[in-house]
């Protein structure tokens, strides 16, 4: 397909959708959302890729909504357009949620408003040491969205949650890895390097037994352990009986290293 507002690419089993409007920020305006959600069920769909990563070009990932598209909406008072702004948000949160692959967030600068909620919806986020992450919706007269409401109070608790969506305020990327917000904060060059790192290890890994831990660990907070427990069986003998399994202990006994691209 092609894009205007977002970029694909595609190597080493690594997808990668960068947000392409460096010059405002990569903030979302016009068909923005729905690029970003078809560029990601194109590499959902894709087989060669086994790992996703999200960023953004330039200086920022992503600054949220573009107030300027915005005031034009409240000043033509088109609740139309602004509901279905919203709706594109929660099919890309709700794809990224129930994609089979580890979808990663390279956040190379500022996360506002709806881009700091696209990358908390990712499952893994790894940071420059000039990123910055905030719930800036009030700012505006405006309520969280793109799943902010779910994500942060998972994170980091529901008082901390209130006070980071209520005051508003920018937190930096240090902050940010304490609270949990991101699992691991790097020198901004070392970002690329890292983030590739990342996503060359986990594409490595065996993709059934990947998939079926991102859906044990987002399923359980609404299971009781019998269920889990019972999950994990079924996951466990699936995972037994596929090719990954055959070839991680073929290359355990062997000692050597699992290739599990290769083998499925």
């Amino acid at each position: 397909m092609t894009y205007e507002q977002i970029l694909l690419d595609r190597s080493e089993s690594i997808g990668t959708l960068t947000l392409n409007r460096p010059d405002k920020l990569n903030a979302f305006a016009g068909r923005m959302r729905q690029e970003i959600a078809e560029g990601l069920d194109e590499l959902e769909k894709d087989e060669s890729v086994r790992v996703i990563v999200i960023t953004g070009a330039g200086r920022g990932f992503c600054a949220g909504g573009d107030v300027t598209y915005m005031g034009e909406l409240v000043e033509r008072r088109d609740v139309e357009s602004m509901a279905a702004l919203v709706d594109a948000g929660r099919h890309v949160v709700m794809t990224i949620r129930h994609s089979r692959k580890p979808i990663i967030a390279s956040v190379n600068g500022v996360a506002a408003g709806g881009g700091a909620n696209l990358a908390l919806a990712c499952d893994l986020r790894i940071a420059s040491e000039l990123a910055s992450l905030g719930q800036t919706f009030n700012r505006i007269g405006l309520h969280p969205d793109w799943g902010g409401t779910y994500f942060l109070p998972r994170l980091v608790g529901p008082a901390k949650a209130l006070e980071l969506i209520w005051f508003a305020d920018m937190i930096d990327a240090r902050e940010c890895e304490r609270l949990g917000l991101f699992n691991k904060v790097v020198p901004h060059a070392s970002l690329p390097d890292a983030t590739r790192a990342w996503a060359r290890a986990l594409a490595s890994k065996p993709s059934l037994a990947i998939a079926m831990a991102k859906r044990a660990v987002y399923d359980s907070p609404d299971r009781t352990l019998p269920q889990m427990l019972d999950y994990e069986l079924d996951a466990q003998l699936r995972c037994f009986e596929s090719g990954d399994a055959s070839e991680g202990i073929r290359a355990f006994s062997e000692k050597r290293a699992a290739r599990f691209g290769a083998a499925r």
